[in-house]
């Protein structure tokens, strides 16, 4: 597995969630998701590039002011990551906060993520 610290794949991964361009951003998923890596929150699910580029851009869509900021220090061990973040509008405190659990494939790509919702206000 190639060397990458849990903060790049954080940064990385919080970079591919704010990526409003779909031709950039459907680049930094397969630059950083396994061809058949899957995604999972309480909300949605997706699995390989395509299905997880759209997924990002439904967000987006959703949450067109909001953007995604790292909370905390990112942590690993093995092939496990796991990092927090932050969502809401630039300059004003989180609306939504989660932490997401990630594993990593052989080439250092992400194979799976699972995303926890630690706080969403109701409505959401």
């Amino acid at each position: 597995m190639p060397t990458t610290t849990p903060q790049d794949i954080a940064v990385r991964y919080i970079a591919t969630w704010n990526e409003a361009d779909p031709d950039r951003r459907r680049a930094l998923v397969a630059a950083l998701w396994a061809d058949d890596a899957a995604y999972r929150d309480p909300l949605s699910q997706a699995r390989g590039h395509d299905a997880v580029a759209a997924l990002i851009g439904g967000v987006q869509a959703r949450f067109p002011d909001f953007r995604f900021t790292l909370a905390g220090q990112p942590d690993g061990h093995g092939t496990s990551v796991r990092f927090s973040w932050d969502l809401g509008p630039a300059g004003t405190d989180p609306v939504v906060q989660g932490t997401d659990f990630a594993e990593l494939a052989p080439d250092g790509r992400l194979r799976a993520v699972t995303g926890f919702l630690d706080r969403v206000p109701a409505g959401a």
